[in-house]
């Protein structure tokens, strides 16, 4: 009889480097189970990424649970009266959102504990977005920690490993990764800002690193623009 594979929650944001990391959860051989949030962030569009993303590369099953992150707001995403910044800042960017991947891999890890998965996948990245503090290693070691401590599972042998396995790639890297994998990248949307068509705004941080890393890589940019 064939050993079963190995489970896995996925987060999906619909964005180029969660598609990746989905991509290789499949590729190492993990039976994945895909999460996506409406937190009330500025664009939905990359919702509907996500589901092309899951069409695309076929998953077990694909859940998006609807948050109310803005009610707090803090943050350009989820904040319609701060401003998506058109330019580098300096420390921690506007675009940060309070606690987000604290909170996402919560609820990523109960749902893993319920399903009896060993992993949870994040694409997180240290090297393009190391002005976020819920991106760096040091925090994902924490978690991971804290959740083998907070849980059934945890407790009693089985605990959940946290894979990251952007963290110190390049986004010309995680292009060029995601190519090998035969990820169809014209389905993501990575722009803070892009429209109900799914159009980029060309100018926000994520735009600008998103297409530096197709002219890195070499790689023909399939991004839509608006502007």
């Amino acid at each position: 009889m064939n050993k079963p594979s190995p489970k896995a929650v996925v987060l999906l944001s619909g964005g180029l480097d969660s598609a990746t990391a989905l991509a290789i959860a499949k590729d190492q051989g993990f039976d994945c189970y895909v999460l996506s949030f409406d937190y009330g962030q500025r664009s939905l569009t990359e919702l509907n990424a996500a589901r092309k993303v899951v069409e695309q590369l076929g998953v077990s099953e694909h859940r998006t649970v609807r948050l109310h992150l803005e009610d707090f707001g803090g943050s350009a995403l989820t904040d319609h009266d701060i401003d998506v910044p058109e330019q580098e800042e300096e420390g921690i960017p506007v675009t940060y959102v309070p606690a987000r991947n604290t909170v996402f891999l919560s609820l990523a890890l109960g749902w893993a504990e319920v399903l009896e998965a060993s992993a949870i996948f994040i694409g997180v990245n240290a090297v393009d977005y190391s002005g976020y503090p819920d991106c760096r290693p040091e925090f994902i070691d924490a978690f991971e920690k804290m959740a083998n401590l907070a849980t059934r599972a945890g407790v009693e042998g089985q605990g959940v490993a946290i894979h990251t396995p952007l963290m110190r790639l390049t986004k010309s890297d995680i292009i060029r990764e995601g190519q090998r994998l035969g990820l169809n990248y014209a389905d993501t949307v990575s722009c803070y800002q892009a429209n109900d068509n799914g159009e980029a705004c060309r100018v926000c941080d994520s735009c600008r690193l998103r297409a530096k890393g197709f002219e890195d890589a070499g790689v023909p940019d399939p991004t839509r623009y608006f502007a």
